[in-house]
């Protein structure tokens, strides 16, 4: 199996929103796109995959290693193989790389955030720099673009959280602001045993509202001259304002269940952005 190979089986297996609009990009592109996510999974698996947390720890060291290494040319593992060929070609910093193994290690070191501008510095570490590099892919003529991708990134990351409150609540985790869960009436403890209310539901729809509006202000960024490169995360964004929209609708049950959309439907709604744009 090739480097490129194991990159597609590695997005393909996940399952993600994000492969239905890389169909739509062109050869080189598209395996750029393709390597950098599976680096993504790769080092989010390292967390969520290993109980030990100094264990954990040891293994993002070596993907820290791994990707100086790869910089110097040497890279051992498939997906930095795979992400050598593109570093130079659309611009990939080491620094941005480096900062996603650092959101990973945040959630080694708390399972809490006190409010949001905490909440916010992790999803720019998980999300908003993947926004980042991503768009550096698609193509970015203007640095506007960078910073409406770093946006809508964050809006990916709320959206996630939003979705999956009950799955991290289960592994000990909750992203909901501790200031807001007051503001709210809402504890630890109701997400910790998923006590659906009507104090949760106010809850996530002040979260929902936030998403949305970022969503907004990121499209507000997008320069005009690279809309047509940036179809990919126009296409993202379309399927997850959807998944956001069915949340809403189900009246947020996401403590016991995980709402997601058909394969049949992403592609629907990835072609039709396509084509709009």
């Amino acid at each position: 199996m090739s480097p490129d190979e194991y990159c597609q089986q590695k997005t393909v297996q996940s399952g993600s929103s994000f492969y239905y609009s890389f169909l739509f990009l062109p050869p080189e592109r598209r395996r750029a796109i393709t390597a950098l996510y599976a680096f993504c999974r790769e080092v989010d698996d390292t967390v969520d995959e290993t109980s030990d947390g100094a264990v954990a720890r040891i293994k993002l060291a070596w993907w820290r290693t791994e990707l100086a290494a790869m910089v110097k040319g040497a890279p051992t593992h498939p997906v930095t193989q795979a992400l050598l060929p593109h570093l130079q070609a659309y611009d990939l910093k080491e620094a941005h790389l480096q900062a996603i193994v650092d959101g990973m290690e945040m959630d080694l070191d708390q399972s809490r955030y006190l409010d949001y501008p905490g909440l916010r510095k992790y999803c720019w570490h998980v999300a908003g720099v993947v926004g980042i590099l991503s768009a550096s892919i698609f193509g970015a003529s203007d640095p506007k673009t960078l910073e409406y991708a770093e946006k809508l990134g964050l809006a990916f990351q709320l959206t996630n959280i939003i979705r999956d409150v009950g799955e991290d609540a289960r592994k000990g985790r909750i992203y909901l602001p501790v200031n807001e869960l007051q503001q709210f009436g809402v504890t630890a403890a109701d997400i910790l045993n998923a006590r659906h209310g009507e104090k949760f539901e106010a809850l996530m729809r002040f979260q929902a509202r936030r998403a949305q509006a970022t969503y907004d202000e990121a499209f507000a960024l997008l320069p005009k001259a690279d809309r047509r490169a940036q179809r990919p995360g126009l296409m993202m964004a379309a399927i997850y304002r959807t998944l956001l929209d069915e949340i809403e609708r189900d009246g947020y049950h996401v403590l016991t269940q995980k709402i997601s959309l058909t394969p049949l439907r992403k592609l629907w709604l990835a072609w039709k952005t396509y084509v709009r744009n």
